[in-house]
């Protein structure tokens, strides 16, 4: 009989240490989630700094940080206004470019448009009452980069690809 009560204390005993690291797992869990979320903030930190230093070295962040072989003013405010707000045909593209330079022409524009098509900077689309443009997501990536914002899924530190649905036990 020693044996046989031995015996069940040890099992009662692997019961109660499974019970308790279900536990601590469970209470451990959302400090998981904080050491993401915390993640998170240090990335978000780190791209504001990065913000700060491109703003103390050049006065500004432009879009010859993320594109360096643009020439003119007239292609980087064209890039400003695409950056502002995308699918904009030429006349809402020339006149964002004037409220920016104080002087613009279609024309111009359109030349620009199509010489930022050409180099992959920008992506024209056609539609039924003309082409809209707007920027290629090579730059709008590098652009978020430069900047210090990623693309964040719902869950820190969990890539987007790698979230299926929840579990509740």
């Amino acid at each position: 009989m020693a044996d046989g009560d031995l015996q069940d204390d040890v099992r009662e005993l692997r019961k109660q240490v499974e019970a308790l690291r279900e536990a601590l797992a469970t209470v451990a869990e959302p400090y998981r989630e904080i050491s993401g979320y915390m993640e998170q903030l240090q990335t978000i930190a780190r791209g504001y700094f990065r913000l700060l230093d491109l703003y103390a070295k050049h006065g500004a962040v432009s879009p010859d940080v993320v594109v360096p072989g643009l020439k003119d003013d007239i292609s980087k405010a064209i890039l400003m206004a695409l950056f502002e707000k995308a699918d904009r045909n030429i006349s809402q593209i020339a006149d964002a470019v004037k409220a920016k330079r104080g002087t613009s022409s279609r024309r111009i524009v359109r030349e620009r448009l199509r010489t930022l098509v050409d180099d992959g900077v920008v992506v024209a689309s056609g539609g039924t009452r003309g082409h809209t443009y707007r920027v290629s997501e090579g730059v709008a990536e590098k652009w978020s980069q430069v900047l210090g914002l990623s693309k964040y899924g719902d869950h820190p530190g969990t890539p987007q690809g790698e979230r299926g649905g929840h579990d509740d036990g």
